[in-house]
């Protein structure tokens, strides 16, 4: 079986962040980090080389296919920030519109600018997709 290419890795995610060329992309990826570390209560780890995670956890899927991945994680893409949480989360449908200037796609939320969004809703959010993440995989 294949294996996942996204791992854990050693990387320094203060070098990830030093080579966005954007200042205000690099800033808001920084505020993004804090954030996130804060509502997993967990510091942020290089998974690969583009996604900044937190936590672990360890899946099965039903071909029997299985592998660690993080909790929660971003990564600063071309047009926006793209932070992974999950497609379903209870919580999740009534956050999402008082959440600000965003796009959703599957289990990603896709920010331009974190100034767009309110910070509060954004730590719920991730908060609760960790939680039924936990949840689902205890």
């Amino acid at each position: 079986m294949a294996e996942n290419k996204t791992k854990a890795t050693d990387a320094s995610v203060e070098q990830y962040f030093s080579r966005i060329k954007d200042e205000s992309r690099r800033a808001d990826c920084v505020s993004l980090a804090k954030l996130m570390s804060k509502a997993t209560k967990q510091p942020p780890k290089m998974w690969g080389t583009s996604i900044v995670g937190f936590g672990s956890y360890h899946y099965t899927y039903e071909s029997g296919r299985e592998g660690e991945s993080c909790l929660t994680g971003f990564a600063s893409r071309k047009a926006d920030i793209t932070v992974y949480l999950m497609s379903e989360f209870p919580g999740r449908e009534t956050l999402l519109p008082k959440l600000g200037k965003h796009k959703v796609g599957g289990g990603c939320l896709h920010i331009r600018d974190l100034a767009d969004v309110d910070a509060k809703v954004l730590e719920q959010l991730i908060v609760k997709a960790v939680a039924e993440r936990k949840r689902r995989h205890a």
